[in-house]
C-alpha cells in the first residue's frame, strides 16, 4: 500500500499538481508565466527595456541612472562603454581615504606629494603644499571634493600605500570588490597622461558606495570650508565648492548629496552625482558631455524623472509570512501519508525592488512559484530553492526571494524539546516494571495452582470410579 501511495504522489508532483490552488492561480492570472518571470539578476537591467514616456535624453557619449538601494538601472546609454572618467576618478581616492584613515589624522607633507605634479594639475586645483606642512585627512578630502585638489589626492595616496602606483593597485582592487568589471586606475587624481578608464555603470557603483559614508555626503554639500593656518603657512585657505548644484542658484538641487565633475580633452565633460529623496537614492553619471552647464541640467532632469516615474519598495519578510506558513502546511499535508516531511525551511530576500510607478499603481500579489517543484518520494533527502515572487497585475513577475526547503524522512526530525527525565520518573518507571513482573508471576502461580487443583480432582474422581467398579 505504501508503494502505491508513493507512486501516486510522485506522479502528481511530476505534473506540477502538488499545489493545485497555487499553480492554477498563476496560470489563470498570467498567460505565460515563464516569459514574465524576472530573476534577481535580470531585474538589474530589465527596466532599461521599458523606459516610460517623456524620459529625458541627456547629451553625452554615455550615461546611466541607477537606483542605489536596489541596484536597478533605470535608464542608460552605452553604460559599459570604456571611457576616461577624468577627475571623477578622485571619488575612489576619497573612498579609500575614508575607509583606511581617521578624519583627524595628521599628514606631514613630503616633496613626492606635490613636486612631480604636471603643470596643468598644480594650479588652481592644488593646495600649494610645502614640504613639512601638516594637514588633517578631513582638510585634504575637503580640498578634493570642493576644489578638485590634485596634490591632496597624492598626499592621501602616498600616506595609505607608500606611493601612487601601489595606491592605484588598491583602487583597482576596491573597484573589483564593488562589482566594477571595466575599470582601471593608473592615476589617483585622473591625469590624462596616465589614462584611467571606466564606465558609467562602474562609476555609479563607486559613487553609490561613497554615499554610504556620512563624511562624504557632508563634505560634498558644504558651500565653503576654511583650512586654518598650518605649521608652515600663516594664512588660512578658503575652499569654495565648485559644484554648481551647491554654488549656483540656477542649478541648485536640494536633493543633491554628493559627487564629482571632471573634464578631459579626450572625452569632454564628465559628471557623477547622487541624490536622495524620501528614502530613495539615485545615482547619475554622464560621460562625454559637450557642455559644462548642460551636464548639470541633464542630471537634474534624470533625477526628477527617476523619482517620479519609478518606485522602489523595501521588501518586508513579514508580509510573506502567511504565504510561507500556508505553503509549508500544504506541503506537509500532501506528504502526510508518506515517510517524508519538511524538517527545515527558511526564507531569504532581496532588500529592495524597483519598478515603474505605473506598474506599482496596478497592484501586486505575493506568490511562491511551485510549478517546478517535483518531490521524489523514494529519496531520503531533498533540498529545494523555490522562487518567492511579487506578481504585478500587468503580468510582470519579479523574483524577490528564495524559499529554502529541506524534505527528508520524518525519523530524521530532531526532537527540539525532549522530555526531561527526573530521578523520580526513572524510579517510577522501574517500580511499574517490577509491579508488572510480580503481577505476571502471581498470575502464573495462580494458574499453576488451578492446574494442580484440577488434576487432583480428576485423580480423585478416577479413584472413586474405580472403587465403585470393584
Amino acid at each position: 500500500m505504501k508503494k502505491i501511495i508513493a507512486t501516486f504522489l510522485t506522479i502528481i508532483l511530476a505534473v506540477g499538481m502538488i499545489f493545485p490552488g497555487a499553480v492554477l492561480a498563476v496560470n489563470e492570472q498570467f498567460d505565460n508565466p515563464d516569459d514574465n518571470l524576472i530573476s534577481q539578476n535580470e531585474a538589474v537591467e530589465d527596466l532599461m527595456d521599458e523606459v516610460p514616456p517623456g524620459a529625458p535624453t541627456p547629451t553625452g557619449t554615455s550615461y546611466i541612472l541607477m537606483d542605489a538601494n536596489s541596484g536597478s538601472i533605470l535608464m542608460g546609454k552605452g553604460i559599459d562603454q570604456t571611457i576616461e572618467p577624468a577627475a571623477i576618478s578622485k571619488i575612489m581616492t576619497v573612498l579609500l581615504a575614508i575607509e583606511n584613515l581617521e578624519m583627524d589624522d595628521v599628514i606631514t607633507v613630503t616633496a613626492s606629494m606635490y613636486a612631480f605634479l604636471p603643470e596643468e594639475y598644480s594650479g588652481d586645483a592644488s593646495l600649494g603644499m610645502t614640504e613639512g606642512e601638516q594637514f588633517t585627512v578631513k582638510d585634504l578630502i575637503y580640498s578634493i571634493l570642493l576644489t578638485s585638489g590634485n596634490d591632496a589626492c597624492l598626499a592621501l595616496a602616498i600616506t595609505i600605500a607608500g606611493n601612487e602606483a601601489s595606491f592605484c593597485s588598491l583602487m583597482n582592487q576596491r573597484a573589483a570588490e564593488l562589482g566594477c568589471q571595466n575599470t582601471t586606475f593608473t592615476s589617483c587624481y585622473g591625469a590624462s597622461s596616465y589614462l584611467n578608464t571606466s564606465t558609467a555603470r562602474d562609476l555609479a557603483l563607486i559613487l553609490a558606495e561613497c554615499t554610504n559614508h556620512q563624511e562624504f555626503t557632508d563634505i560634498s554639500r558644504t558651500y565653503q570650508h576654511t583650512i586654518s593656518a598650518t605649521n608652515l603657512y600663516d594664512a588660512s585657505r578658503i575652499l569654495s565648492n565648485g559644484s554648481r548644484f551647491i554654488s549656483t542658484q540656477e542649478y541648485a538641487y536640494e536633493y543633491y548629496i554628493g559627487g564629482k565633475t571632471g573634464y578631459s580633452e579626450n572625452v569632454g565633460y564628465t559628471i557623477a552625482a547622487a541624490s536622495e529623496k524620501n528614502g530613495r537614492k539615485l545615482i547619475a553619471v554622464i560621460l562625454g558631455a559637450t557642455n559644462s552647464e548642460n551636464r548639470y541640467r541633464d542630471v537634474i532632469d534624470l533625477f526628477e524623472f527617476g523619482f517620479s516615474s519609478y518606485t522602489t519598495i523595501q521588501l518586508e519578510p513579514s508580509e510573506f509570512t502567511p504565504l510561507y506558513n500556508d505553503t509549508l502546511e500544504q506541503i506537509n499535508g500532501v506528504l502526510l501519508n508518506t515517510e517524508l516531511g519538511v524538517i527545515d525551511s527558511s526564507m531569504e530576500f532581496s532588500s529592495y525592488l524597483t519598478t515603474t510607478s505605473a506598474r506599482t499603481s496596478l497592484g501586486s500579489t505575493n506568490m511562491i512559484e511551485l510549478k517546478d517543484v517535483v518531490i521524489d518520494t523514494t529519496l531520503d533527502d531533498q533540498y529545494f530553492n523555490i522562487p518567492i515572487c511579487k506578481a504585478y497585475n500587468d503580468g510582470k513577475i519579479y523574483i524577490v526571494g528564495v524559499l529554502h526547503l529541506h524534505i527528508a524522512i520524518k525519523d530524521k526530525v530532531i526532537e527540539k524539546t525532549p522530555e526531561k527525565h527526573s530521578v523520580w520518573s526513572n524510579l517510577r518507571t522501574a517500580l511499574i516494571a517490577i509491579i508488572v513482573i510480580i503481577a505476571l508471576l502471581l498470575i502464573l502461580v495462580y494458574a499453576f495452582y488451578l492446574f494442580i487443583k484440577k488434576n487432583r480432582r480428576r485423580s480423585e474422581n478416577d479413584f472413586r470410579n474405580r472403587n465403585k467398579m470393584l
